[in-house]
């Protein structure tokens, strides 16, 4: 069938050689074949243009000839934009280059892999849609509905729809894997990933293309590859990150273009603006609109503060000096972050934070976090040696007593025993030792706690001064419970959040907050008991 005159002049209408009719006066380069390929056979399978040839868009052209037009090849693609830019039909306008157009290799395997059945089928079907509405494409390409299959009559290519939910990645020997919404992959690796970049061993240039909306965390698969292109760069690996700013409002028209190249071409404004909107409205939104929208890596789950609140408590602290203080202390064991927080009476939050010197750079690089960075521009102190030294601490809070009058001062259980003799070294007296509250960070007091933390802040009582290190410890914050018993969720914190828990603590030693189950630092020791 495909050795017929009418079939072989299709099939060179599809591969758009350097000497076909439409190529005027020079050959055309891989890139711009492919694009040529898929505005002239491609049409618009669904939308406001449907049926219409498909027009590319300059970042979506520029992505493409990057790939194809590599003087040193690529083995590798990563585009990252918001959702709605048309991110999946690109993917199947790409897949028939390969299939029947100017990228169709003899008897080649190509894959698109999805992490549930769902998405993975709605790749194949608009690359269905756009077959069956060309009539060259259609006698060009065998559908095979049942199995997610499309076969490329000219040049026997086979392209299967795969999903993590599947059985189906070994086995194969796929030439293109295109993979969409990796980013929504957990963690740095994926069984389902690996089973289909291993498989594209077989060949000598095999290609890889990811294009997805951002991971929430840097710690995840698609962060880990886009952060490792960014920090060395690899000539063979074309990288695309269309994002707003980490610190932008969600109102900003250009921070909503930044990540939606499309916007107001097929990615519609009014849309956009009506879930920005409801962002600011119900702030329990926010989270999915940054990551959805503005492409920003912030996971779905909501933060205890979502970020346009506590940016709006970002006013100077200020001189507390003689003002009264209420303090929160949680400190660390080994070699992890200790923090104090402090809360004066006109809502000033003064942060101070510790880490070990030695490792630092070390942590820096584990954590995803410039500790040394900091250190160097005093937003943290380091102690000598490889584990927190609480003779410094007791050092800074005999200081920090004498700069201010301290009413109370929450601290965590965990480690206080080896504190309070520093602390008697350091000088305070009996009296001050009293205003030491052993602070549970159970329900029962972290309740109350984060109540009245959550009401400061959205009143804009407070005044943190953007410190760095505590908008992180914000951003990674979760809480877990209903508004009856909450407390800080660990256990899904991938992050530190120990100035979140020093600056509730501190909030909850307040009078306003009447937190439970307090009792003096020697109340504690006398009488210890195992958790």
């Amino acid at each position: 069938m495909a050795s017929s005159p009418r079939k072989a002049k299709a099939v060179k209408a599809a591969t758009i050689d350097s000497d076909d009719k439409y190529c005027l006066k020079k050959p055309l380069t891989r890139g711009e074949k492919v694009c040529a390929f898929v505005e002239r056979y491609c049409l618009a399978p669904e939308g406001d243009h449907i049926g219409k040839p498909i027009k590319l868009e300059p970042f979506q052209r520029k992505f493409i000839l990057e790939i194809y037009d590599n003087p040193v090849g690529t083995h590798s693609a990563y585009l990252s934009i918001a959702r709605k830019n048309g991110k999946t039909a690109l993917i199947a306008a790409i897949l028939l280059a390969h299939l029947v157009g100017p990228e169709a290799v003899q008897n080649s395997q190509i894959v698109s892999g999805a992490q549930s059945k769902e998405q993975a089928a709605v790749v194949f079907e608009l690359a269905r849609k756009m077959i069956e509405m060309s009539p060259i494409l259609s006698k060009l390409v065998r559908i095979q509905p049942s199995g997610k299959r499309l076969i490329g009559l000219a040049r026997n290519v086979l392209y299967r729809a795969l999903s993590a939910e599947g059985k189906t990645a070994h086995g194969l020997s796929p030439i293109l894997a295109i993979l969409d919404e990796v980013g929504q992959i957990v963690g740095p690796t994926d069984k389902f990933v690996s089973a289909i970049t291993s498989a594209q061993g077989a060949y000598s240039n095999p290609l890889l293309i990811a294009i997805s909306t951002q991971a929430p965390t840097d710690a995840d698969l698609f962060s880990t590859w886009i952060d490792a292109q960014q920090n060395a760069p690899d000539p063979r690996v074309v990288c695309h990150v269309y994002a707003a700013p980490d610190d932008c409002k969600l109102d900003d028209p250009k921070a909503w273009a930044a990540a939606n190249p499309a916007l107001g071409i097929f990615r519609s404004l009014a849309d956009v603006a009506k879930q920005c909107k409801q962002a600011i409205d119900m702030p329990a939104n926010e989270p999915e609109f940054r990551n959805l929208i503005l492409n920003q890596r912030v996971e779905a789950v909501s933060p205890f503060v979502p970020r346009s609140i506590w940016e709006a408590n970002n006013g100077a602290p200020g001189d507390a000096k003689g003002l009264k203080v209420w303090a929160g202390l949680d400190l660390s064991s080994v070699n992890d972050l200790t923090a104090l927080e402090g809360v004066d009476e006109s809502g000033g939050v003064h942060s101070a934070f510790w880490l070990p010197a030695n490792g630092l750079a070390e942590k820096s690089r584990k954590d995803k976090v410039p500790y040394d960075l900091w250190a160097k521009q005093g937003w943290l102190n380091t102690t000598p040696g490889s584990a927190i030294e609480y003779e410094f601490v007791a050092e800074y809070l005999r200081g920090f007593f004498d700069r201010h009058d301290v009413q109370a001062l929450g601290f965590d259980r965990y480690n206080m025993k080896f504190l309070k003799p520093w602390l008697i070294k350091a000088g305070f007296t009996d009296a001050e030792l009293e205003k030491f509250i052993d602070f549970g960070q159970g329900t029962a007091s972290m309740t109350p706690a984060l109540r009245e933390l959550e009401v400061k802040l959205l009143n804009k009582s407070l005044r943190h001064g953007g410190h760095p290190i505590l908008n992180m410890c914000s951003a990674n914050a979760k809480v877990i419970g209903d508004s009856g018993a909450r407390k800080f969720d660990k256990a899904r914190t991938r992050g530190r959040i120990d100035g979140m828990v020093a600056l509730a603590m501190a909030v909850g030693v307040m009078p306003t907050a009447a937190a439970e189950d307090k009792g003096s630092i020697d109340d504690y020791l006398a009488d210890e008991v195992s958790e």
